[in-house]
């Protein structure tokens, strides 16, 4: 039997490799800021063009190499960083695996032109699909530049499964993100097609989340310090009264590399424990200081995933950590300094008589005229009813049907005074009303969204869709990867009545908004908006126009808890049943039940037993 187990040649295990190190452009940015970074850069420039797919270049001013460590690096498993098998059990470094260089060379055309500080000289090395097409000396500036360009474009399949343009670059914002956010030390740009994205300068962490985020964070952050045998704990969180409704800016760092961990996002979620709204989300920026040998950051092929030898020690330090930061700067003041101290004075003598005040005017007084006769005087109502237009202005309801107005206005009971008696709500969540089989139970806030869902379907596909201009423009301010989801939907919001300018690189200006939305609104309907785009990434099949109208619908619908009149419950009864599918909710959910009389009288029956 003939042997059938052979080596691959080095190209396949390349390209093996880079499937599982370089799954999209972000991947390849990230692996290329963080060898910048340890390459003991003070600014790194990144440039990009169409997400990624055509260039990534990063340039930095780091130490440089030599003309045999620029070929290299780019050997598998080639690394400066390690030397023994202990050493990786205290690396405190960003790229240690030797792979990352190896995978983009095998799927990319790599230009890199690298020079060290005492040479006058550097090296510029040419490599396509793990090919070195050239190598030879070149004049460059001290530091490092690597130009990537055409990702995959020799494994056809993979470019196929990239997303759209704003997909991607939203990822490669996200990384740059994490890697600027951590080393505040290093001046960062990014340049996407040429227009600059971001400009941040060197300087403390909370500038740097301030110059990432926008001004606004900047009376938003609390401090979190917190210092423990064999762990630091440093950062950052948002006041509670400032949670978005999207699951944004949750940064964990464990030292200095961006990590995901639901466990100690759990521990943070719990020290905001009935702080936060239902639907609003914790931010925070934390770095986690810990020894290397306590850790294993080797399980995962992006290094985003961690292991803690002592996981509930880490869990109970920073619920403590973040805890402490709300206490020590207290979210409510004691003393309301808003209020007036004359409303609880009006309050103090309960038991005095309260007397009706009695004001007199003089209708007769001109300021510009001097009458003594007239003037200072006190008037009283005229008895004769000569003069009718006094008499309507102290008309009383005297005929019958006056009196039994008010006779019926004395015996309305203090609920909902419902005129019709074919609806009636139960605790403000449920629309009730009778029908031939016996008693039809509504969903107020499942239905309003089915109606509202359908209208704003139907206005963005007939493009009517009505916008009301604001007098005042409302100006807000999304985080960089939010921003990019904005900009990208600008067609359809306009298409839904949104009208709206970018500011920088991400503001905007509203200057209209769909009709019948409250100004209040406008921030948290996007933040919907944003929230259900991120979730929708995976499906590829997704409508953006039902996306943004199951959004608005939700955001907008009347909420369990909201009174409503008889003409506003009947108003939604017969919108709903105007709808396409009113029985059934924009999430799938039911919106009707019929509770029939017979179990009813079954019910009543078993409850008297």
């Amino acid at each position: 039997m003939s042997d059938i187990i052979k080596l691959l040649p080095d190209s396949v295990a390349n390209q093996i490799a880079a499937g599982e190190v370089i799954q999209r452009p972000a991947s390849a940015v990230k692996e290329l800021l963080e060898n910048a970074v340890d390459a003991g850069a003070t600014a790194i420039d990144l440039f990009i063009k169409e997400a990624g797919k055509t260039l990534i270049q990063v340039i930095d001013n780091g130490c440089g190499m030599s003309a045999m460590d620029a070929r290299m690096s780019f050997e598998r498993h080639a690394t400066s960083k390690i030397k023994k098998a202990e050493d990786l059990f205290a690396i405190r470094t960003m790229g240690f695996r030797g792979e990352a260089l190896a995978s983009i060379a095998a799927i990319a055309q790599v230009e890199m032109k690298s020079r060290p500080m005492e040479e006058e000289l550097g090296t510029c090395l040419f490599i396509e699909g793990s090919q070195v097409k050239s190598q030879e000396p070149c004049p460059c500036k001290p530091g490092t530049g690597i130009a990537v360009k055409n990702l995959f474009y020799n494994v056809p399949a993979r470019r196929n499964f990239l997303k759209s343009n704003t997909v991607e670059t939203r990822h490669i914002i996200e990384e740059f993100t994490r890697v600027a956010l951590v080393n505040p030390e290093i001046a960062f740009s990014m340049t996407h097609n040429e227009k600059p994205v971001f400009r941040l300068p060197k300087g403390a962490p909370k500038a740097r989340i301030v110059s990432i985020f926008g001004k606004n964070y900047n009376e938003r952050l609390l401090p979190v310090e917190q210092e423990a045998s064999r762990i630091k704990i440093s950062g950052f969180i948002v006041k509670p009264e400032f949670a978005r409704k999207t699951r944004g800016e949750q940064y964990f760092f464990v030292n200095g590399r961006f990590i995901k961990h639901p466990y100690l996002h759990h521990a943070v979620e719990n020290a905001f424990a009935d702080l936060l709204p239902t639907d609003a989300f914790a931010s925070y920026f934390i770095n986690i200081g810990i020894d290397p040998a306590d850790i294993d950051i080797n399980i995962h092929p992006t290094k985003t995933e961690v292991n803690f030898q002592d996981a509930r020690y880490v869990y109970a330090v920073l619920q403590a950590a973040v805890k402490q930061s709300i206490g020590r700067h207290s979210l409510t003041p004691a003393i309301d300094f808003d209020k007036d101290p004359a409303i609880d004075a009006m309050f103090a003598n309960p038991t005095g008589e309260i007397k009706q005040p009695h004001i007199t005017i003089n209708p007769d007084y001109n300021p510009f005229v001097e009458n003594p006769r007239t003037q200072g005087q006190a008037f009283h109502p005229p008895t004769s009813k000569g003069d009718k237009n006094w008499e309507k202005l102290f008309q009383t309801p005297d005929d019958a049907s006056s009196k039994q107005q008010l006779i019926n206005d004395d015996q309305q009971p203090e609920i909902n005074k419902i005129d019709d008696n074919r609806f009636f709500q139960v605790h403000n969540r449920f629309i009730l009303t009778n029908v031939r089989s016996g008693l039809m139970i509504i969903n107020q806030q499942k239905a309003h969204e089915r109606i509202l869902y359908e209208r704003f379907l139907s206005e963005i596909e007939n493009k009517q869709a009505v916008s009301q201009q604001q007098l005042f423009p409302v100006t807000l301010q999304f985080p960089p990867a939010d921003a990019e989801i904005v900009r990208a939907l600008k067609a359809p919001l306009n298409l839904l009545g949104f009208t709206f300018d970018t500011i920088g690189n991400n503001g905007f200006v509203f200057q209209g908004i769909p009709e019948g939305m409250k100004e209040s609104d406008i921030e948290g309907v996007l933040e919907k908006v944003i929230e259900e785009e991120k979730k929708k990434t995976g499906n590829l099949n997704a409508d953006i126009n039902t996306t943004l109208a199951k959004s608005l619908a939700a955001r907008l619908s009347v909420k369990p808890g909201t009174a409503l009149s008889a003409l506003e419950m009947g108003s939604i009864f017969d919108s709903l049943f105007a709808c396409q599918v009113p029985e059934v909710a924009p999430d799938g959910s039911n919106i009707i039940t019929i509770v029939a009389l017979s179990d009813l009288e079954k019910y009543l029956k078993e409850k008297g037993k």
